[in-house]
């Protein structure tokens, strides 16, 4: 069963509790609803309450495509995400724009005149030596970051699990390489935050019996990358460890339980709208 978020008197978020009796709670007005902008129905109570916070673990699985995310206890699966990344958009966009502004520089030059009077404008410095996160890349991990932020008012996280890429062999590079290290020391000035590699949480994932779908990767259903997510949160609680002379197994319990998938993409917003090769009718830049 499905758990409602509960935020305090001051604002800090406490314990999920069950459907029954957050109702009991909005029925004799000790709480009110709580307002969002994931949308997730959360309650805040009125009065005061002591309550001793449980683990609650964040998995992370980023890619270059498509993120998903599991907040979970040990007793239930408070929330699954899927993040539609912007990586492509902006990379498409940045290449339209480089055209547009190379055909603009272009018709501003005569060559009528010898090219030393030409109106050529200077290198201004070597953007090639200031190791820049690319924007497409730098959209991706902010989308995360500020996701991961707006649930840390609702629930409360204690730690947050990643999973690391490293391709080996043929596939020596892969774009969600990169910055890697600088979102997880951004992530450690908020959160306690551990590091999964791919095939710990493949391992965990078969214990669990989930089941991950390859096919078809940019279906927005749980089995495509919010599984992962689950695993590695699943991970806090489920170890394999020494458990006698020589011998290892895996120790821990946990519950995994019914939960919606929540579908995220960021906005389709435009400023300046230098990606626009034709005008408008009326030269009218769309809102």
């Amino acid at each position: 069963m499905q758990r409602v978020p509960v935020i305090n008197k001051e604002g800090y978020p406490l314990m999920p509790t069950k459907p029954s009796r957050a109702r009991r709670w909005l029925k004799s007005g000790k709480a009110i609803i709580w307002r969002n902008k994931l949308n997730v129905f959360a309650i805040q109570l009125t009065g005061d309450a002591d309550c001793v916070s449980q683990s609650v673990v964040v998995g992370i699985d980023p890619g270059k495509l498509y993120t998903g995310i599991a907040i979970q206890s040990k007793k239930c699966t408070h929330w699954l995400g899927h993040l539609y990344l912007p990586f492509q958009k902006i990379k498409d966009r940045l290449e339209q724009r480089r055209m547009m502004r190379r055909g603009r520089r272009g018709r501003r030059i005569n060559r009528n005149i010898p090219y030393s009077q030409r109106a050529h404008r200077q290198a201004r410095f070597d953007n090639r030596r200031q190791c820049k996160i690319p924007p497409s890349i730098k959209a991706n991990r902010d989308l995360e970051y500020r996701l991961l932020d707006l649930l840390s008012d609702i629930f409360p996280l204690l730690e947050v699990v990643v999973e690391m890429l490293q391709a080996r062999g043929s596939k020596a590079f892969s774009p969600v390489m990169v910055a890697q290290k600088w979102q997880l020391t951004r992530l450690h000035k908020d959160y306690m935050v551990r590091v999964k590699e791919g095939w710990e949480t493949a391992q965990l994932r078969t214990h669990l019996g989930l089941k991950k779908q390859k096919a078809n990767k940019s279906d927005a259903v749980i089995e495509t990358h919010a599984v992962d997510g689950i695993a590695l949160a699943c991970s806090e609680f489920v170890k394999y460890q020494i458990t006698s002379l020589n011998s290892r197994n895996w120790v821990g319990e946990v519950s995994i339980t019914p939960c919606p998938l929540t579908v995220i993409r960021r906005p389709p917003i435009s400023r300046r709208q230098l990606h626009l090769m034709v005008p408008s009718k009326g030269n009218q830049r769309r809102q």
